[in-house]
């Protein structure tokens, strides 16, 4: 027998293990002290030292298939070698599944359900990236696997979490390297079978970890099966469906959500919106789960303590999430005016809060994400406010957003008590940034470009953005706002010496606000001659040319080191590079596959000759003869 002490949840480790060393010696055996036979490891795949389970538990590795065995498959996904130029926000780019389809990758604990925020780029089959190789040693940068099982449905899950939780993977995904899938004939029994606590205890086990593991796909599909009858099976899918559904129901109320409808502060027009509700009524489906799945694996009460206090112990880990940035629930106020922002662009239907549209019907679980959220605009909707994909903060003119967001929350009959003008000027754009920043991804689709003391400003929206966007600006707004100004300083010069001390005061301001306006003329102007966007090279380097008009400066330092990567050369594969360098990404399309691809010029790409291969002569012989 082999000796093993736990201490886990000890904060003073080295106090604990003398006191149990004691305690052994003198025949006492406290709960943290193990004795197992190292032989009853070799029951578990791999054999590792989980010690800390009983032996029946142990045993369920024998006694049961595998689940790969069983018909079920895991498999790892796509490594792109290169996320910023293959992945996208899903509201990057136009509506395109065949080239942008749903991206797993990973990301927060959420059992049964988390929305795929991600695109990636997968046209012609991945052609692009799968001829991404590095022009230096003629090696494949991209790593393209599991390519038969992409835009099936399944189940994913997050690498590193508090506890195995597998989600919804729908139809019509690609998988990656950190959101791999999971496949079987029955995904939602599955969805449930895999979220229970027991099988989060043969998951540790099977890693060697029983603190905050990887959930990697080959202790997955050494996961055992128990044999599940049909009354059982039905139990878990209709729990996994209803865990599924309540988890998306949460995600109603966040923004850039597939499954958006309303702001929290509005969600309870549409039906019973309680999230404190919904989240015990979770907690119940988990013990549902729970139960049923302990007894199909057999585990005693014991067995069953120790599974659900395992996870306890790690409830407060962090997680290794690729989501860092992102905001985990938005402030209701905050939230709620930049629903009415996006009324006011166009973006969202105020009709449903208004109760002038019905609900659109959940859809299943499996089903191809839709290109656009329940709670967006539909196609060929009027918007509540038409406008050529700019608005404006400036009182009084007929597209001044601040007024336009009072008149949304008007007419649905939300009343706050906030400046919406100062919100819209100094909080807006950083919260907004924030909620649209995902998987190290910053993709703000409300584009403020401002004066330099930020007294005007321009609101570009990025999904209507063209090549003449900037001449509009400028012929619609800069220029008619100077003239108006021109004129005012007009009236105010010519009264001379009659001119009172704050009538001098507003000269003065005037004045200034008139050169600022000519400045961001200016600077349109000459950037908008060779500003030609395209959608497909997303955001950050859409906005790069126009760094010098941002103002919140986290942002503009990203822009701004983005179009200086731009300028030497790095992001050659984006269609601003060829618009603005032609003859240099041209150039290096010749030896560039992957590059020659996406410009559509593969007619130019050169392949490289072969290597000679090298042949091997006998060797001569170096012994002497006498």
């Amino acid at each position: 027998m082999t000796i093993f002490i736990r201490l886990l949840e000890d904060e003073n480790k080295a106090r604990c293990l003398l006191e149990c060393c004691g305690d052994f010696q003198e025949g006492k055996v406290g709960a943290s002290v193990f004795e197992v036979s190292p032989d009853s490891f070799r029951s578990v795949p791999g054999a590792p030292f989980a010690y800390w389970v009983s032996e029946p538990v142990r045993y369920i590795f024998k006694k049961f298939p595998s689940f790969e065995s069983g018909g079920g498959a895991v498999r790892q996904g796509m490594a792109t070698a290169d996320d910023f130029r293959f992945v996208r926000g899903w509201w990057e780019v136009e509506v395109d599944k065949d080239r942008w389809p749903a991206f797993s990758k990973g990301g927060k604990y959420s059992p049964f359900y988390a929305d795929l925020y991600l695109v990636g780029n997968w046209e012609n089959d991945g052609k692009e990236i799968r001829n991404f190789f590095d022009t230096a040693t003629g090696k494949l940068k991209s790593r393209p696997q599991g390519m038969e099982f992409y835009r099936k449905p399944g189940l994913t899950w997050p690498l590193r979490a508090r506890k195995f939780c597998p989600q919804v993977l729908p139809s019509d995904a690609v998988i990656s390297v950190r959101g791999s899938g999971i496949y079987s004939e029955s995904p939602l029994l599955y969805l449930g079978l895999f979220s229970s606590s027991a099988v989060d205890l043969l998951l540790r086990m099977l890693s060697g970890r029983e603190g905050f593991p990887q959930y990697d796909m080959g202790d997955i599909s050494e996961l055992p099966l128990p044999s599940i009858s049909n009354e059982k099976s039905r139990q878990l899918e209709k729990l996994a469906f209803r865990g599924w559904s309540l988890k998306r129901k949460l995600d109603t109320v966040t923004e850039n959500s597939h499954a958006f409808l309303l702001p929290a502060a509005l969600r309870e027009r549409l039906d019973d919106y309680d999230p404190t509700a919904i989240q015990a009524e979770l907690a119940d489906i988990q013990a549902e789960i729970d139960d049923i799945a302990f007894g199909l694996y057999g585990f005693s009460e014991e067995d069953r303590q120790a599974a659900q206090g395992d996870v306890e112990a790690v409830e407060d880990a962090s997680e290794d999430s690729e989501d860092e940035d992102q905001a985990d629930e938005a402030p209701p106020l905050d939230a709620l005016l930049s629903w009415t922002a996006g009324v006011a662009f166009g973006r969202f239907d105020w009709r449903l809060a208004a109760g002038e549209r019905e609900v659109p019907p959940e859809p299943e679980p499996f089903d191809s994400l839709p290109a656009k959220s329940p709670g967006m605009l539909p196609d060929g909707t009027d918007p509540y406010h038409h406008h050529a994909g700019i608005l404006v903060d400036d009182s009084g003119h007929e597209h001044d957003l601040p007024r336009l967001t009072a008149d949304v929350l008007e007419t649905v009959d939300a009343q706050v008590d906030e400046d919406l003008r100062r919100w819209l000027r100094r909080d807006f754009f950083k919260y907004h940034l924030q909620q649209y920043s995902k998987s190290r991804r910053k993709a703000p689709i409300y584009w403020p470009l401002a004066t330099a003391s930020g007294s005007y400003t321009l609101w570009l929206y990025y999904p209507d953005l063209t090549d003449q966007t900037l001449f509009t600006a400028v012929n619609d707004f800069v220029e008619p706002k100077l003239k108006q100004v021109d004129s005012e300083l007009a009236n105010l010069r010519l009264a001379g010496a009659s001119r009172s001390r704050d009538d001098e005061k507003r000269l003065e301001q005037l004045s200034d606000f008139r050169d600022e306006l000519a400045d961001l003329r200016d600077t349109l102007l000459r950037i908008a001659p060779g500003y030609k966007p395209d959608h497909d090279d997303g955001v950050q380097i859409t906005a790069a040319p126009l760094w010098t008009l941002f103002r919140h400066k986290p942002w503009q330092k990203v822009l701004k080191e983005t179009w200086e990567k731009l300028e030497q050369g790095e992001y050659d594969w984006a269609h601003l590079a060829m618009a603005s360098w032609p003859e240099r990404v041209r150039e290096k399309c010749v030896t560039d596959k992957s590059l020659a691809i996406a410009h559509d010029l593969e007619h130019l790409n050169v392949e490289p000759e072969p290597a000679p291969k090298k042949t091997r002569g006998r060797k001569k012989s170096t012994g002497s003869s006498e």
